[in-house]
């Protein structure tokens, strides 16, 4: 299994910034797939998920209303809008995929596969 995101960078407070996750090496669509984000000197925390069930979504209680969570299933791909960032969302934003549990967590111990990470900054 692969997860490979893209899309982070240095914005402003207040600025829009969507994320994606290319997955490849599972079949997409029958796993639930979440957002994680480690902020600097922190432990990584739960930002969103989206079960195969269309229509079923997680959020933390910190980004509820900012942050949306969509999957691709035709291309494998998942991805995160993020609207009215604040300097407290810079972090680094990790996808992942939970093949084993089948549902819909904000444990990271849920999750089996991991992606590398992608930056983002935001500047206030």
């Amino acid at each position: 299994v692969q997860l490979v995101e893209s899309g982070g960078g240095l914005v402003q407070a207040g600025d829009s910034l969507r994320l994606s996750c290319a997955a490849s090496g599972l079949i997409f669509s029958r796993f639930p797939m979440a957002w994680f984000r480690q902020p600097p000197g922190k432990e990584r925390e739960f930002v969103a998920g989206i079960h195969w069930i269309p229509g079923k979504t997680l959020f933390a209680d910190s980004v509820k209303d900012r942050f949306n969570i969509s999957r691709d299933n035709a291309k494998d791909t998942l991805y995160l809008q993020m609207d009215s960032v604040k300097p407290e969302d810079t972090a680094v934003y990790i996808c992942a995929a939970g093949r084993t549990h089948g549902g819909l967590y904000p444990q990271a111990r849920d999750y089996d596969d991991w992606g590398q990470g992608t930056q983002v900054t935001v500047s206030s």
